[in-house]
Formats: C-alpha cells, sequence, structure tokens
C-alpha cells in the first residue's frame, strides 16, 4: 500500500491531465491540498477520473482558495469518507464518526474551522500479515499563520488542537490513523534552511504543537543513512504524543530535505526551502507495517514537491464507494440539468428554421452572420439578414433594434489606406503602375520595355515626360538632361528617400523617448538587478525598488542572490 501526500497549488497544475499525473506517482491513495476549487468550478474531468474515485473538501468562505481531494484507486476503493473534522459537514452514512471531546470549541468555532474545505477522511480495509486492520487515512491543509492577521494564528492553533483531537478519537476507537497533507510549519531547525536564531526556534507556537502531537523519538548515535536497516529510538516517558514523523522515521540525520520554496525568489534553485509537508502515522502502524518514506522534490509544477510512503500491508477495496464519492453529485450523475435550460423561456414558433441551434436573439449568432458577410444587409444566401427584434427575448429584457438600411460604406481596409490628393492623381495616368502610360504607348514602347524606377528623382520628372507627348521636339534637350540623370543615379547604391527618411525619424525618436536607464549591477556579481515592487501594506506601498537578479539562497552560497538593495528614485 502506497500513499502520496502533494500541496499541487491549484487544481489546474495537472496539465497534462490528472490521469497522468496520477498514475505518475503509482500510489493506492493520492491527497492534494490547495485544490482552489469550488464545487461550482468542479468539473466532470477533475471529479471523475477512470480507475479511481475521489473525495473533496471545498472552501465555503471564498471561491478559488483552499481545498483539498483524495484520489483513491479503484482497489483501493474506502468504505467510509467524510468531509471535514467536526462532524458538521456530514449528513449521510458512510461518515467515519469518531469526533473525540468539543468542549474546548463554541459551534461557532467549529463552523468556521471546517468552513475553508481543509480536511477530508477515508477509512480503508488492509490485510497485514493474515490479519485484517483498519486504517484511517486524513488529508489535512492546515492554515497558514499571516503576520499581519493576528487572528489567523489564532485559527491555526485551533485547527491544530481539533485535528488532534480527532485524530487520537479515531485511534482510540481501534483503527490506525495517518495524518498527511501541508502542515505549514516546520518541525526542527534541520527541517528549514535558514532557522535563524535556534534558541527561539522552539518558541514557536506550531513547533510547540507538533512537540505534543508526535513521539519524542531521537536517533541513535551510530544510525546512519547507510544503514536503513535500524531503527529510531523512541522515548515514551512522558510523551503525549501519539504519531511519528515517517520521513524522519526513516531518514533522521538527512539535511537539506525539503517540500516547499518560493517561486517568486527562485529559491528552488538553490534549495532554499522548508520541510512543511509530512506523513504522520500512529507509532505502531510506523513499525509494523511502513517499509519506507521520502519526499520527492525531481517532480515540479508547483512550490511544494510531492512525499511518499509505503506500507507492507495490501489494501482490501470496498465493493461500493461511500455516499461522499464524486460520482455520486447530481451534476455528473445524469439528474441534473442545466440551469440555463429553466432560466431561458425558448418561443420555437419565432425562430427561423435555420436558427434552431443558437439561442434567441444572442449576441453570439448575431456576431457570426457579420463575421459571414460583413458588407451590406444581405447574406450569402441571398436571404435579408434577421435583425434581433426578429427573435422572441425573455420577457422584462429589452432589446436593441437594428436599422438594416444602414449599410458599411467599403472595406474596412479602406479606412487605413492614405487618400490620394488631387495633385497627386493629376501626375498619375491610368495604368501608370504597370508601365503602360499613353506617353509610352505614343513612343513605340514593346511589351518588353523596363520600366525605370529612380527613387532620388525630382518629384516633377513625370509631369515633364508627360508633357513631351504634347509638346514634340521642344523638351527633347529636358527629356535627355533627365534621362542621363537617371542613368547616373542607377549606377548609385539603392538607398532612396524613405530610407533616408526612417533613419532619420529612428535616430529622432530614440533622442526624445530613452525609455528608462538600465538597472544598476550588483556589488557581488556585477550583473543587472530586477526590478520589483513592494506590495505589502505600509509606507512603501508601490515603492520600486532593484535586488540581484539571482535565486534566494543561504548566504554562504556564493551562487544565490546577494544582499544588494537600492530604491528606484523618482523621476527615472
Amino acid at each position: 500500500m502506497k500513499v502520496v501526500t502533494w500541496n499541487i497549488n491549484g487544481i489546474r497544475t495537472f496539465k497534462g491531465g490528472i490521469k497522468k499525473a496520477l498514475d505518475s506517482l503509482d500510489a493506492d491513495i493520492v491527497c492534494v491540498q490547495e485544490t482552489k476549487v469550488t464545487r461550482d468550478l468542479l468539473d466532470e474531468r477533475t471529479a471523475i477520473v477512470d480507475g479511481y474515485n475521489s473525495y473533496f473538501s471545498y472552501s465555503r468562505a471564498r471561491s478559488g482558495y483552499s481545498g483539498v481531494a483524495t484520489y483513491c484507486k479503484d482497489s483501493a476503493t474506502p468504505f467510509a469518507a467524510e468531509e471535514g473534522l467536526t462532524g458538521l459537514l456530514t449528513s449521510h452514512e458512510g461518515a467515519v464518526g469518531s469526533y473525540g471531546d468539543h468542549t474546548d470549541f463554541s459551534t461557532e468555532e467549529l463552523q468556521l474551522l471546517d468552513s475553508e474545505g481543509r480536511a477530508v477522511i477515508t477509512q480503508h480495509k488492509t490485510m497485514c500479515e493474515g490479519e485484517e486492520l483498519t486504517i484511517t487515512v486524513i488529508n489535512v491543509y492546515c492554515p497558514r499563520a499571516d503576520p499581519e492577521k493576528p487572528e489567523r494564528k489564532q485559527f491555526k492553533l485551533q485547527f491544530y488542537q481539533l485535528l488532534q483531537c480527532r485524530a487520537q478519537a479515531i485511534l482510540k476507537d481501534g483503527s490506525h490513523v495517518i495524518v498527511l497533507g501541508d502542515v505549514n510549519t516546520s518541525h526542527r531547525p534541520i527541517d528549514h534552511c535558514d532557522p535563524n536564531d535556534i534558541d527561539d526556534f522552539d518558541e514557536n507556537p506550531g513547533r510547540k504543537w507538533l512537540n505534543t502531537f508526535l513521539y519524542s523519538v531521537t536517533p541513535q548515535e551510530d544510525h546512519s543513512e547507510e544503514e536503513p536497516g535500524k531503527e529510531l529510538e523512541v522515548t515514551d516517558s512522558n510523551n503525549t504524543g501519539k504519531f511519528v514523523d515517517t520521513f524522519r522515521y526513516f531518514h533522521p540525520t538527512r539535511t537539506n530535505a525539503f517540500t516547499c520554496w518560493s517561486l517568486v525568489t527562485g529559491a528552488r534553485q538553490t534549495n532554499y526551502g522548508t520541510r512543511i509537508d509530512y506523513i504522520f502515522a500512529d507509532y505502531q502502524l510506523v513499525k509494523e507495517q511502513f517499509v519506507g518514506a521520502d519526499i520527492m522534490p525531481e517532480v515540479e509544477g508547483s512550490d511544494h514537491c510531492p512525499v511518499w510512503g509505503r506500507l507492507s500491508c495490501s489494501v482490501l477495496p470496498s465493493s461500493k464507494p461511500p455516499p461522499l464519492c464524486t460520482r455520486y453529485l447530481p451534476e455528473f450523475a445524469g439528474k441534473q440539468q442545466k440551469l440555463s435550460r429553466f432560466l431561458v423561456k425558448v418561443d420555437q414558433k419565432s425562430v427561423k428554421p435555420e436558427q434552431k441551434n443558437s439561442l434567441p436573439g444572442s449576441q453570439e449568432e448575431e456576431e457570426r452572420r457579420e463575421n459571414l458577410n460583413p458588407f451590406g444587409a444581405e447574406n450569402i444566401s441571398g436571404k435579408k439578414r434577421l435583425s434581433a427584434s426578429d427573435f422572441a427575448a425573455p420577457k422584462g429584457k429589452k432589446t436593441k433594434t437594428v436599422n438594416t438600411s444602414l449599410k458599411p460604406q467599403g472595406n474596412l481596409l479602406s479606412f487605413f489606406k492614405p487618400k490620394l490628393t488631387n495633385v497627386e492623381q493629376s501626375k498619375k495616368a491610368p495604368g501608370v503602375d504597370d508601365c503602360t502610360s499613353s506617353h509610352n504607348t505614343q513612343k513605340g514602347s514593346t511589351a518588353g520595355d523596363s520600366c525605370p524606377v529612380t527613387e532620388t528623382a525630382p518629384a516633377d520628372t513625370e509631369l515633364v515626360i508627360d508633357g513631351s507627348s504634347r509638346l514634340g521636339s521642344s523638351s527633347t534637350a529636358v527629356e535627355t538632361e533627365k534621362s542621363s540623370k537617371t542613368e547616373h543615379s542607377a549606377s548609385l547604391p539603392s538607398v532612396g528617400h524613405s530610407d533616408l527618411k526612417k533613419g532619420a525619424s529612428l535616430g529622432f525618436w530614440k533622442s526624445v523617448l530613452r525609455g528608462p536607464p538600465p538597472p544598476p549591477s550588483c556589488k557581488v556579481h556585477g550583473e543587472p538587478c530586477v526590478l520589483r515592487t513592494v506590495k505589502k501594506d505600509g509606507p512603501n506601498m508601490g515603492k520600486q525598488f532593484f535586488v540581484c537578479s539571482r535565486p534566494q539562497g543561504h548566504s554562504s552560497n556564493p551562487d544565490a542572490r546577494c544582499n544588494f538593495f537600492a530604491w528606484v528614485e523618482k523621476g527615472k
């Protein structure tokens, strides 16, 4: 039996398809957090995956926020499933039960703790060495303590307390328990890239809670990564914790093992992160059934990486998924029609036969007709174009009537072409572009004559040559002189007025619009800095500054970002 947890930072992480991603993880149970999808946005492709049965919890407080989901292979179908930790969201059979003592919480607090879609619980039957065991998997996305919102710190600690209460109640009622997901707290200094003040590290309230939730485990003196057969020494004296961090159980001394990195600073490139994604399990289950656990930093697509754990026992699938399964939702079970069928009244009598596939008077249909024939009121088939008033609109809704007598004038491209002035029109005779002017015809030009092009010739050359057919021999000298100028200019490089004007114009605009000044270079690497903007509330909100362009990393890493910082001066 293999379980995987992964904060996917949005269900759209599975760009190549959800089934492909699930299959690549090769797990019986895949628990994902931060789906950022509510029930109204959940589509069938996401909810129902071939070979899997899924269970979702959605945020009821904000759209596109939080949310968790558990995907179980059909061969690992649970016999019970439940949304939330309090039991207030469960009104169906097939619930997990075992809620514990909630006397420390008010009803309002319990409702609020389950309003953000942060937990899904599934219960499975397993066969372990000929003995049938029950294992309950609690998939959680614990809140983050926002420093700018003190109330969220209290909310996070209450969620931890409720999670521990529920997990211990299920364990007490005879089921093994696995708690996995994004806990949003790094436990030990070894789990943090830059723990800063070590003396105050353990004073963090979240770490204090982890110390009460987990067994106090210490590695034996001779334990190392090269000796995986050895186990941790577990000190159970005065220990209230019931659960074990499975990764540290198998890798007690591994450093730089992180599961979350900042995308904004590019910290994943330098492995400047934290380990906040865990698979916890009760100590007896870990000692007797777990055979391995590890992180998967090579899997990208999110600011977190997956974490896996493997047990020696096999899953016994239920014959039928519990009622919480998404395949039973009315919108996916074919029991509910689209909402538009109940809100739009269609008058079929007033709709033309060829328009039956579109909504009456819809803007989309009008645009489609305009695209087919944009030059007049008559369409391609010769029939009169139907106006919006010809369709039946829903009652109480006004529709604009289109005056079909107003026809567009000409082609759209004609609005972008420069208009010819009277002088220019008098210069060119019909057929000049084809080198077949009346002048050439009277002088006996043949079809093989070329039309000389002299971009440097004066603008009135065409008028003088055209006048030679009327003035006769009196213009011969002028024509001969201009012909010599033409031959001379043809021997020069092909640089015309348009090229000169273009170069002059480019130089002019470069002198006027110089653009922003180049960014400064950082002092350590001598590389151009990047521009950032302050987005946090405060006196510097909206101000811009320059920092080193390299990814964030430890101060001892020469390839990481240096501490260069410079505000952008006003007017620059």
